[in-house]
């Protein structure tokens, strides 16, 4: 599953790609999905085994073209992008394998992971000619700049989001949690309260923003995102609890990989955990909870919803509900069969459980996630709203669908 856009609040979604360079590109039988120059002239190009995100992603392989001939350098793991050159050599960005689920690690040009065992996870590769790349790092809640090969550079926390401010605009109090799963595992979030508000004056009314993904994460930075967002929710007066659970990215691979064909087991214990932690530290009132989430979120609100009905209601947004409909008919079928390729892990499975109002938001053209998975969750629960978007695919980009979903939300949860 994929990171969407610049808001980086929904998943699978075609990553950014480098734009090929000027030219007439071509490898015989490939798809040119990116390309980096050399100081000398040199390319290293990525391709796919064809234009189509499946197959195409699953079978990238890695070249080199200089003076107009083409070197094949062998394929690589699945997801490859991000080429950049070390010298002579290239390094790149793909997911670990055997699992399509396990998170991004950097690879040589010999296809030899060379962040095996980081507890953090790599983002990004930025080329630096003449010096080594800098490898952007999700560390937890933090972003880190590294210098491929000689360590730490920089580190963005926290402290970066009180620089940040509108004229005129309160925030609500935003703060790092760090609790542990049921299992013992170490788990971090993020907890932002109702504006002008402090944890004495608790509980609060809690909605629960589970990202997407679920290899995305939130990071300790404002929370703006143009989905009803912690900070639109602490002007209506309600704290929110945005957990990080297994599966997330900044916690390096196995913890990435705990999901792989368990797509809402342990996961969604371990944001519960979060949720019965803040009730007994007096911050959450137990009667007046409520979940949102978009795309992985959205899947996961709709399953929480089967697991429990102690939400007093739950936004839905480009959610999954059917997994073997979603691999069969979504853009990105193999990697979905990662996550859940059984009907025990569809919420549709389990809809005569749920009592919990449901508002479930969907654009018409999503290729992503396709609209028949909203449409599928409305029949089977009849006390749902259904409100479909024309035009918009995967996220909603105009703007009077994205007021309209703040409106429709406001009402949603006005009586928590």
């Amino acid at each position: 599953m994929r990171e969407l856009t610049d808001e980086m609040v929904v998943d699978r979604f075609p990553p950014a790609r480098t734009p090929a360079p000027p030219g007439d590109l071509h490898i015989p039988g490939r798809h040119v999905a990116e390309a980096a120059r050399h100081p000398d002239g040199r390319l290293a190009v990525i391709t796919w085994s064809s234009p189509e995100i499946d197959p195409g992603l699953l079978y990238p392989a890695l070249h080199v073209i200089e003076n107009g001939e083409i070197t094949d350098l062998g394929p690589t793991p699945a997801d490859a992008g991000s080429p950049v050159w070390w010298g002579d050599e290239i390094v790149y960005l793909a997911l670990t394998p055997p699992h399509l689920q396990g998170g991004k690690a950097v690879f040589d040009q010999r296809h030899r992971n060379l962040t095996a065992g980081m507890p953090a996870c790599p983002v990004d590769l930025v080329q630096d000619d003449g010096n080594a790349p800098i490898m952007v790092v999700a560390a937890g809640l933090d972003t880190e700049f590294h210098r491929l090969g000689r360590g730490l550079l920089a580190r963005v926390t926290g402290g970066h989001r009180r620089q940040v401010s509108l004229d005129d605009v309160p925030w609500g109090h935003q703060e790092r949690l760090r609790y542990e799963a049921s299992d013992g595992l170490e788990l971090d979030a993020l907890l932002v309260l109702p504006v002008g508000k402090t944890r004495d004056d608790g509980p609060f009314p809690l909605i629960t923003l589970v990202h997407g993904g679920p290899y995305d994460r939130w990071a300790d930075e404002r929370q703006l995102q143009w989905v009803p967002s912690a900070q639109w929710f602490a002007h209506q007066g309600f704290a929110s609890f945005l957990p990080n659970p297994r599966g997330s990215l900044g916690r390096g691979h196995e913890f990435a990989a705990a999901v792989a064909g368990r797509v809402g087991q342990e996961e969604w214990h371990d944001i519960e955990t979060g949720i019965d932690l803040l009730i007994a530290r007096g911050v959450a009132d137990p009667e007046r909870l409520g979940i949102a989430g978009w795309s992985h979120g959205g899947f996961m609100a709709a399953w929480a919803t089967t697991r429990t009905d102690r939400f007093k209601a739950a936004l839905v947004g480009a959610g999954i509900s059917d997994w073997p409909k979603q691999i069969a008919n979504g853009e990105w079928g193999a990697f979905e069969a990662a996550l859940g390729d059984s009907p025990e892990h569809s919420p549709i499975t389990y809809a005569d459980r749920i009592r919990t109002p449901l508002l479930i938001v969907h654009g018409a053209e999503d290729t992503n996630v396709p609209v028949e998975q909203a449409e599928l969750l409305h029949r089977a629960v009849k006390h749902s709203e259904l409100v479909v978007y024309p035009g918009e695919g995967h996220s909603l980009r105009q703007r009077q669908h994205r007021l309209d979903l703040l409106n429709r939300t406001r009402r949603l949860f006005a009586n928590l």
